[in-house]
């Protein structure tokens, strides 16, 4: 098969290369799924180059989210040749090849009707959001959600969940064209960061209490000001640091303020606490067939064209979510 494998650490764009390489081979209780879709995220690009929290041996496969069509499945799995499943691929990485291998319990069944581009796209990011808004913030209908970065992958999700969870939802984005996004999505209210103080129209479209929620993946200086507009008892979840800076909270303030400074690494659930992802997962499902959430995909590249889509993925130019169609289905 063909496989896009990083053999040193830099750039995408520098250390990918696309290699022949063997058929991956299954293990006990592991699907060989046939990819058709794999969605690109960050962490992609930060396992190229190095930067992420956890270093795959040289060389590897990067790609974290997939979907596919199962060739062979264990017994008792629940999971027959022909499924249409998506997932993460085990170990980290392995979703930009033309085939993978997932763990059964790391697998789930794509809701009926779903495109396969839109599949790929609801893995990571609607787990997150969902797990961030509803287990870790407790978000409660006729709150108010503030979500950061609101026309990239993470942000497009927790949008359209805070809407269906009913709550207010504000969003930031990065100029003109991507608040339109976030208005599009569903945002009752839509806050341009470059032009404007989103700490101060953030108190002013709430009346000045400031945010129930505020839904960060950006971190750096972001984090310090969404700090300056959490409402009484409010909640900050940490999901990210995209600006590359993670940021300090003086803890005498959380105190005076009476809010409470959330982290979210949904990945640990998969082990600490699996059973939650399959109801996450069923949720979602249902969710998506009410019509209430929908993975915005913005740019599909071809298997070939990874590096140049990473790239731009890098740029921030992109909106929404960017996948590499792997195979035709």
């Amino acid at each position: 098969m063909r496989a896009w494998r990083v053999h040193e650490l830099g750039e995408p764009a520098d250390v990918l290369a696309l290699d022949d390489v063997p058929d991956p081979v299954p293990g006990e209780g592991q699907l060989l799924v046939r990819v058709q879709t794999a969605a690109l995220n960050f962490p992609d690009i930060l396992l190229c180059q190095g930067r992420y929290q956890e270093r795959p041996p040289l060389p590897f496969t990067p790609g974290i989210e997939l979907t596919g069509e199962v060739v062979t499945a264990p017994d008792g799995s629940g999971f027959r040749p022909g499924d249409r499943v998506l997932g993460g691929p085990t170990p980290m990485g392995g979703a930009f090849a033309e085939y993978a291998v997932l763990r059964a319990a790391d697998a789930f069944t794509v809701p009926p009707g779903m495109p396969s581009e839109e599949a790929a796209a609801l893995y990571l990011t609607y787990q997150t959001g969902h797990v961030g808004l509803h287990r870790r913030a407790r978000l409660q209908a006729g709150e108010t959600l503030l979500v950061h970065a609101g026309a990239g992958g993470v942000g497009s999700a927790a949008i359209q969940l805070g809407k269906a969870a009913g709550a207010t939802v504000i969003a930031t984005a990065g100029g003109p064209e991507k608040v339109q996004v976030c208005r599009d999505l569903g945002a009752d209210h839509a806050i341009d960061y470059v032009s404007e103080d989103f700490v101060a129209l953030g108190k002013d479209i709430t009346g000045g209490r400031g945010a129930d929620v505020i839904y960060d993946p950006v971190g750096g200086d972001v984090f310090d000001s969404s700090r300056r507009c959490l409402a009484w008892e409010g909640r900050l979840i940490v999901v990210g640091f995209t600006s590359g800076r993670i940021p300090e909270a003086p803890a005498n303030h959380a105190l005076i303020k009476n809010y409470s400074i959330v982290g979210l690494h949904w990945g640990l659930y998969r082990s600490k606490e699996p059973a939650l992802i399959t109801s996450v997962h069923e949720d979602l499902t249902r969710l998506y067939a009410e019509g209430r959430i929908r993975p915005f995909v913005s740019e599909r590249f071809a298997f070939d064209e990874l590096p140049e889509a990473l790239t731009r993925l890098g740029s921030r130019r992109t909106v929404g979510k960017v996948v590499l169609v792997v195979a035709q289905v």
